[in-house]
C-alpha cells in the first residue's frame, strides 16, 4: 500500500473502534473508558500500518515497541480506572453539556481518535517507505528505554504510595517524584520522541514530527500536566510548596 492508502485504512480503522467504544460508553454510562483504550489505539494503528506496508526491519522494532508501551499503559490504565466510576473530567463535562451523550462522540471519542491518528503519524508512514540507519534506531531505542522506565516505575510508585492510607491527602515527593512533578508524562514524551527516531531509521519522513511534537504539548500544556494540576493545588495541602521546589516536567534536582 501507498503512504496515502495508508493514512486512510487506520483512519477508518481509528473511526470504526471510536464509534464502538461511544456506543459501549452510553451503555455504561461512562465516558472515562476512552483513556484505557488510548494505549491500545496506537497498537492497532501500528500494526494495521505495518501489516499493510514493508514489515521488516527496523519497521519491525517500531511495532515492537509500540506494542510494549501501549499495552502496559492500557493495562496499567484499567486496573486504575475501570471499576471506579467516571472520571471527574467527563462528569465536569456532563455537567456543562446537557446533551453529552450525543455531544461525547464529537469533543471525546471524535477528538481523541483525531489526537491518536496525528500522533500516530511516524508509526502509519514508516512501513510506506524503507530505511536502514542503524545509528539513529539505536538512539531511538535508548531514549524510548529511557521513557518507558520513567513511566512505569513513576506510575508504580504513586500506585505503592496511594495504596497505603498513611498518605492520604499527602504529596508523593520521593523517588523520581522528587525531582519532576510528573516521571509518567515525561516518560511517555521520551517513549514518543524514541519512537520517531525508530520510524526515520525505517524511513518515514521528517516531517511526521508533528506526532511527537502533539503529544508533549497534550502532556505539558492540555490535558497531562496543565489540567491535572488545577485541581491537586485546590485538592492537596502542601502542594503549591511542591510546586515551587520541584520541576514540572523535565527531571532535575528540587530547589
Amino acid at each position: 500500500m501507498s503512504a496515502g492508502e495508508i493514512l486512510l485504512l487506520d483512519a477508518a480503522v481509528i473511526a470504526g473502534l471510536m464509534l464502538a467504544l461511544w456506543l459501549v460508553s452510553l451503555r455504561l454510562r461512562d465516558a472515562s473508558i476512552v483513556d484505557p483504550f488510548w494505549g491500545l489505539g496506537f497498537v492497532i494503528v501500528g500494526w494495521t500500518a505495518a501489516l499493510a506496508g514493508e514489515l521488516s526491519g527496523w519497521g519491525l522494532v517500531l511495532a515492537l515497541l509500540t506494542t510494549a508501551w501501549g499495552l502496559r499503559l492500557s493495562l496499567h490504565l484499567a486496573r486504575r480506572n475501570l471499576g471506579h466510576g467516571e472520571d471527574f473530567r467527563y462528569q465536569s463535562m456532563r455537567k456543562r453539556f446537557p446533551r453529552f451523550e450525543l455531544t461525547s462522540l464529537v469533543i471525546v471519542f471524535g477528538l481523541q481518535g483525531l489526537l491518536l491518528w496525528i500522533v500516530a503519524l511516524p508509526l502509519q508512514l514508516a512501513p510506506a517507505f524503507e530505511g536502514s540507519r542503524h545509528v539513529l534506531g539505536a538512539i531511538g531505542v535508548a531514549v524510548w528505554a529511557v521513557g518507558l522506565a520513567f513511566e512505569a516505575v513513576g506510575d508504580a510508585q504513586l500506585a505503592r504510595f496511594r495504596a497505603d492510607p498513611a498518605n492520604k491527602g499527602r504529596v508523593l515527593d520521593t523517588g523520581l517524584w522528587r525531582y519532576t512533578r510528573h516521571p509518567n508524562y515525561f516518560g511517555d514524551a521520551c517513549v514518543w520522541w524514541g519512537l520517531w527516531l525508530v520510524a526515520l531509521a525505517a524511513g518515514a519522513p521528517w516531517w511526521t514530527v508533528v506526532g511527537p511534537i502533539v503529544m508533549t504539548v497534550l502532556l505539558r500544556r492540555v490535558s497531562g500536566v496543565t489540567l491535572l494540576e488545577r485541581s491537586l493545588v485546590q485538592r492537596r495541602p502542601g502542594y503549591e510548596a511542591y510546586v515551587r521546589r520541584t520541576s514540572a516536567f523535565v527531571p532535575r534536582p528540587p530547589r
